[in-house]
């Protein structure tokens, strides 16, 4: 296999005395997506700004093409980040209400491409807005005219302009209608088609994560403590905060169920967990940075599978089964599930 695109080694990142990220590593092959899944707050924007170099982590590595991004010069990250693009979650605050749409997907081309003629541009933004699904004669309107599911066809159309080589997806459909978020899916599949992008897609919506990924990263509290196939994780979570994500994902009962409007690509439900491994849903607990530094295994105060190991050694992400990567002292039991107290 050839050497990965994206190389993440040991990153951790620190606000102020609090620390968000702690030791992770992962690699991205170009043509992959990998979904990045966990509850709000756990790290997964920190994460995504810290690969890019939107925030400077305190330790660790992102090799990208062979270059750590944290330790090259300006000018040489500077020369990296039209192959280095993100959309982000309000498609709205993302844009520039005083520039038209036109202007604000043809400004990459401005900074990256500066001899392309001025006709040359506008060909190359109506060719985009065409590709996105908006029409070439939407790009003088400003993005307040723009419903948010329009708005977020206009953050991907910037963010394809320049044909990147890695893609972020920070929330991109989760404050969307779920029709939209289906076109906007099926949008992002079918250019990454056709560029072989590699995809970095976070998202609370496990349908679309398992729809979309390839590989899924579980995320807790800053460390990832499940890494696995797509399949494999849906089939057969083995770690107990995974377990609990995915049941607690709503289910309509089947006599009640109303009918889904046909959508061309589908996304998948999630299917209920069965009775043997169905586990409660996670009980509300504030997140405490401080348990970060702290000895043991981070989620012991929520697991119902806690031993005394927990408290005091933290559980390194060890490989359970082929290609099948957990943090769990656990990891090779079948757990009985147990009621949290």
């Amino acid at each position: 296999m050839s050497d990965p695109l994206l190389r993440v080694r040991d990153l951790c990142v620190d606000f102020g005395a609090n620390p968000a990220i702690r030791g992770v590593n992962f690699d991205l092959s170009a043509g992959e997506t990998v979904g990045l899944v966990g509850e709000s707050g756990s790290g997964k924007s920190t994460l995504a700004r810290a690969i890019l170099r939107l925030l400077q982590p305190v330790r660790g590595r992102v090799e990208f093409l062979g270059m750590d991004l944290l330790r090259c010069s300006g000018a040489a990250l500077r020369a990296h980040r039209r192959d280095l693009q993100i959309v982000f979650q309000d498609p709205l605050a993302s844009l520039n209400p005083r520039m038209t749409v036109g202007e604000a997907i043809g400004e990459p081309l401005q900074i990256f491409e500066p001899r392309l003629t001025a006709g040359d541009r506008v060909r190359r933004v109506s060719a985009m807005l065409e590709r996105v699904g908006l029409g070439a004669g939407m790009a003088g309107r400003y993005p307040h005219e723009f419903s948010g599911g329009q708005c977020q066809r206009v953050g991907i159309a910037r963010a394809m302009i320049l044909s990147p080589k890695l893609l972020i997806c920070d929330e991109a459909v989760s404050s969307l209608d779920v029709s939209i978020q289906g076109q906007i899916v099926n949008l992002l599949l079918d250019l990454q088609r056709e560029s072989a992008m590699a995809v970095l897609f976070i998202s609370h919506n496990l349908a679309v994560v398992r729809y979309l990924s390839h590989r899924v990263l579980v995320i807790y509290l800053g460390r990832l403590v499940e890494v696995a196939l797509c399949d494999a994780l849906f089939a057969t979570p083995k770690h107990p905060y995974t377990r609990a994500l995915l049941a607690a994902v709503p289910q309509l009962p089947s006599a009640t169920a109303a009918p889904a409007a046909p959508m061309v690509h589908a996304a998948p439900a999630v299917p209920a967990p069965s009775a043997a491994s169905a586990v409660p849903v996670l009980p509300a607990e504030p997140i405490r940075p401080a348990r970060l530094m702290a000895s043991g295994c981070a989620y012991r105060d929520r697991c119902p599978y806690v031993l005394p190991i927990c408290e005091t050694k933290d559980p390194p992400l060890l490989e359970a089964s082929a290609g099948h990567w957990v943090a769990c002292h656990r990891s090779q039991e079948t757990l009985i599930p147990l009621s949290f107290a």
